[in-house]
């Protein structure tokens, strides 16, 4: 006589390692968000200048870029799973460390930290992802998952300027740090390492394949360089505008961090998955269809941001609410673009090159730029740096489209 067993729930491998990098995502851009919400707090104790607020970012991302390489060249050599968890807990225990923060050169190494470990997370979530999914079905996938991005923008935004404000700014840090350890160590139990390149269907010619093709590949350099000017203009957009509503809105701080965070998870929510949605449908009609949704995405934004940041006070929120829905509808489709460009064996190199470029030529800099215009100026004219980009971010985007990869359905 035998014994019936129990019968147990099984977890689809690639939907529990979605949703677990989804978490980690979403805590990463929390934790990220934070500062620009308790930025006005910050910068009263320490008493800095816009420039060395700026600074404090530019740390994050120096120090993000430059492991970037060294961990991409690790991801496509050993498994990813214990280098997404070693990362995950490095920031987690970072954040831990923003209670011993009581001087702005202490604060200033807590952020560079912080960016060690996420450049092991960055490089190799999407790479995950990609190998469990081909070509045509990526954008929708990494769409939902970068649905953490403007989700925990929000929520940082609005920790560092509401929990701040009651209880100091070094409060909301506290927020991702137990969680992130937490998930980071269901991750080292329930997630998997799917076998690379297992969904690819591209022919890997050398520009896909190797990595010195990488720097010849047009799909791939013209997609990076378009997200990097994207890139400098959400950088300097998300560190400044909270201080920009405070200070020619008249907002308080929370207030401020309150609207910036409804703007963010609203649009960001609305806008990634709508722009998700919009590429998979074209992408049945046309190959080159994440590179051309990514250029309106783009070109609807500018209009608005001018409004925003050069009209009249009682347009500058309806503005940016218009202007954030539009920029938000490339992100799955132009990140799918940079991951579909490259095969499979030097995948975790490719999107550590394109973080390299991404935030070099991106977010690292242009809160700083931005903050020392603003010094000499004012905030409006530092914020209209921006808008250049997203220009050049046209430009170069509408010229990548000839270059799209085309896959089989």
């Amino acid at each position: 006589m035998t014994i019936a067993q129990p019968i147990r729930p099984r977890i689809n491998p690639a939907l529990g390692t979605v949703i677990l990098l989804f978490a980690l995502n979403l805590l990463n851009y929390i934790d990220r968000y934070i500062l620009p919400g308790a930025q006005p707090l910050i910068q009263r104790e320490f008493h800095a200048t816009d420039q060395q607020m700026g600074a404090l970012t530019t740390a994050l991302f120096f120090f993000y870029m430059f492991a970037a390489p060294l961990t991409g060249w690790l991801g496509d050599r050993y498994s990813r799973k214990p280098l997404i968890i070693g990362g995950a807990v490095l920031w987690s225990l970072a954040t831990l460390g923003s209670a011993w923060v009581h001087s702005y050169t202490t604060l200033y190494i807590r952020h560079a930290l912080v960016g060690v470990g996420e450049a092991t997370f960055g490089i190799f979530a999407p790479a995950v992802l990609a190998d469990f999914y081909p070509e045509r079905e990526r954008n929708r996938i990494l769409s939902i998952f970068y649905v953490a991005i403007p989700v925990g923008a929000a929520l940082g935004y609005v920790a560092g300027g509401e929990l701040g404000t009651l209880w100091g700014w070094r409060q909301p840090f506290f927020l991702c740090a137990i969680p992130g350890l937490i998930i980071a160590g269901l991750y080292a139990v329930i997630g998997r390492e799917p076998e690379r390149g297992a969904n690819d269907h591209v022919r890997p010619t050398l520009d896909r394949s190797t990595t010195l093709g990488i720097f010849r590949n047009p799909a791939f350099l013209t997609a990076t360089f378009g997200l990097a000017e994207i890139t400098f203009a959400l950088g300097g957009i998300s560190s400044w505008v909270p201080t920009f509503l405070h200070r020619f809105n008249g907002l308080s701080v929370a207030n401020s961090s309150l609207v910036v965070s409804a703007i963010t998870v609203v649009d960001g929510i609305a806008g990634t998955i709508i722009g998700g949605w919009l590429a998979q449908r074209w992408l049945r009609t046309n190959h080159r269809a994440l590179y051309l949704l990514s250029f309106w995405s783009v070109a609807l934004t500018l209009p608005f941001g001018i409004l925003a940041f050069f009209g009249p006070k009682a347009t500058t929120i309806p503005a940016l609410f218009v202007a954030e829905f539009f920029i938000f509808l490339n992100t799955g489709p132009l990140n799918t673009a940079i991951i579909n460009s490259v095969s499979a064996p030097v995948r975790a190199t490719a999107i550590s090159i394109n973080l390299f470029i991404i935030h070099f030529f991106g977010d690292t800099f242009s809160p700083q730029i931005i903050g020392a215009i603003s010094d000499h100026s004012n905030l409006s004219i530092g914020l209209g740096l921006t808008l250049v980009s997203l220009f050049v971010a046209c430009i170069i985007l509408y010229q990548g489209a000839r270059y799209a990869p085309q896959f089989d359905s």
